[in-house]
């Protein structure tokens, strides 16, 4: 008969911080200190957030606060439902269908990923204002002259939506091809046995066992829509990441950008509880190991027309239209960007990108580590906490580092001002919370196809933990650790808020380059870094490609 225990019982142990930290080994220590630091600025928000602003908050909400809400929400609304229907769609016709020309759409499909959101508002704006390229044959075929037709407007929320759209929808392509990949042909087979037509398996089996990936996917792209500046910025869109950049710089009021801050990590937090609330106790897996080729019928030449019309518009719209504007605007000339100047900035965005890689690869390795080999909750948790900062924007990691830097002076007395302030470390810190997820993520993946025992016999031998890392995991690492290095560094080259903000004076880089030259209308000027951008970013999206293609077990090459 089971019997009632107290809190004291041994059967009940109370919990204790104290008696949770004697038990943790110095792995599982490592990875807690790690992971609280990363989390430390975005704490720091949310407690600047209940200082007093005097009437300036209520100020902003009479004014500007539902603009930026409003804004908010159309933008979402439109990103999620673009690369939800773009992304699974590219990734269903790619993975289940067989036509000419197959392999090299599910590459190409990967491309926008090389191109930021800020450049494509530059290029899109190029090519259909006024004294682009559209509107000039529109006006020399129809003859009409200005104020005499109607155009759309791309500097507008549907604009600034459809441009993140084409360059976020292959978060949603990735995690779906890979989980269409992942499935099991007996699944497939057994609802076509039962009556299902190729689109029923697809709408009854298919997207059910993908959700998880879909859901993520989506996720992914409204982080990144929460998250972005530039595009926004320069379309005139007022959204929370444009109201925190003017409250710190225009208004110079922290506790107000805080506050801004603390609003937009809200709807962070809102995204991720409502996914875990729709999903419920929904569980979406299979039920079997066997896995064989995927069938893929060859498809006529009416449906290969169509399977590439499918493709190649995300394709065209998110890559090949705006990279042809960029090399456009390149070869029209007349950049005041010199060879010295031009150098300057490739070699400081190479120096934060190559400096920042190793470092968020390094801290998410030894936090990794920590938490497999611990196996604690304390550390699981600090995890989980530092994980929002990927979906936290870069000007609100910039002003978290900023308001923690004052909190430690005023509180402890700690100055780390010359250390953190305007500095390359500051930098890296911030690429560190920034980016952290993104080396995590690989990482934990190699984890997990590593078997427990080859861990075990290496610690019977008598080798430390760190010793097991560095002579079993490490080597067994290799394709993970290059993954998530390439990720990062392509990353750090796109990133523009927390550099722009954290920087030193002075050392500016391709990004901020782009973004100053196309901030005064200089589109020709801001050419030729954001092409530089572009190309950088294209090995690690090939790279990409061919290991999502061989992601599948059984695959033999």
């Amino acid at each position: 008969m089971a019997m009632a225990t107290d809190a004291k019982s041994p059967g009940s142990p109370s919990f204790s911080p104290r008696r949770t930290l004697s038990r943790i080994g110095p792995t599982g220590f490592l990875a807690f200190l790690l992971a609280i630091l990363i989390a430390v600025p975005i704490l720091a928000v949310f407690v600047q957030s209940f200082a007093s602003t005097g009437d300036l908050w209520r100020h902003m909400a009479q004014t500007v606060l539902s603009d930026y809400v409003a804004n908010t929400l159309i933008l979402l609304g439109i990103v999620g439902a673009v690369t939800l229907v773009t992304g699974t769609a590219c990734a269903w016709t790619v993975t289940m269908h067989d036509f000419r020309g197959r392999k090299t759409l599910q590459w190409l499909l990967l491309l926008p990923l090389a191109m930021p959101a800020y450049v494509m508002a530059y290029t899109y704006t190029d090519f259909l204002q006024f004294a682009g390229p559209v509107q000039t044959w529109l006006r020399s075929v129809t003859g009409w002259r200005h104020g005499q037709y109607w155009f759309p407007e791309i500097r507008s929320a549907w604009g600034a939506g459809l441009v993140l759209s084409s360059v976020l929808y292959p978060y949603v392509y990735v995690l779906a091809r890979a989980a269409f990949l992942e499935q099991s042909v007996c699944v497939l087979e057994a609802s076509r046995t039962l009556g299902c037509t190729a689109s029923g398996a697809f709408r009854r089996v298919a997207l059910p066992l993908a959700r998880p990936a879909l859901v993520a996917g989506v996720g992914y792209a409204l982080m990144e829509t929460l998250a972005d500046f530039g595009a926004v910025n320069y379309f005139g869109i007022n959204t929370f990441t444009v109201g925190i950049y003017r409250t710190w710089f225009a208004l110079h009021s922290p506790t107000a950008a805080a506050q801004l801050a603390a609003v937009l990590l809200l709807f962070v937090l809102a995204l991720v509880v409502l996914e875990r609330v729709s999903r419920g106790k929904m569980r979406f897996h299979q039920t079997t190991s066997r896995y064989r080729a995927l069938p893929a019928p060859r498809l006529s030449p009416h449906g290969t027309a169509v399977a590439w019309a499918v493709c190649l518009t995300p394709i065209f719209f998110g890559f090949l239209l705006p990279g042809g504007v960029l090399i456009r605007m390149v070869m029209r000339g007349g950049t005041e960007l010199s060879l010295e100047r031009f150098l300057d900035l490739v070699r400081n965005t190479m120096i934060l990108g190559g400096s920042g890689a190793l470092l968020v690869v390094g801290v998410a390795l030894l936090v990794i580590h920590g938490v497999r080999h611990d196996r604690t909750r304390l550390a699981a948790s600090a995890v989980r906490l530092a994980s929002l900062g990927y979906a936290t924007p870069g000007t609100v990691i910039a002003v978290g580092i900023l308001i923690a830097v004052g909190l430690l002076h005023e509180w402890v007395g700690l100055s780390v001002g010359m250390i953190l302030g305007s500095t390359i470390v500051g930098v890296l810190y911030g690429y560190l919370i920034r980016f952290f997820v993104v080396a995590y993520g690989p990482l934990e993946s190699g984890f997990a196809k590593i078997g427990p025992n080859l861990e075990g016999a290496a610690r019977s031998l008598g080798h430390s933990p760190f010793q097991v890392l560095r002579r079993v995991h490490l080597p067994l690492l290799r394709p993970s650790l290059l993954s998530a290095a390439m990720l990062v560094f392509v990353d750090i080259g796109k990133e523009l808020p927390a550099t722009m903000i954290l920087r030193p004076f002075n050392f500016d880089t391709l990004a901020i380059e782009a973004f100053r030259m196309a901030s005064t209308e200089r589109l020709d000027d801001a050419a030729l870094p954001a092409l530089v951008i572009v190309l950088v970013g294209l090995l690690p999206v090939v790279y990409l490609s061919r290991t999502i293609a061989s992601s599948r077990p059984g695959h033999a090459g």
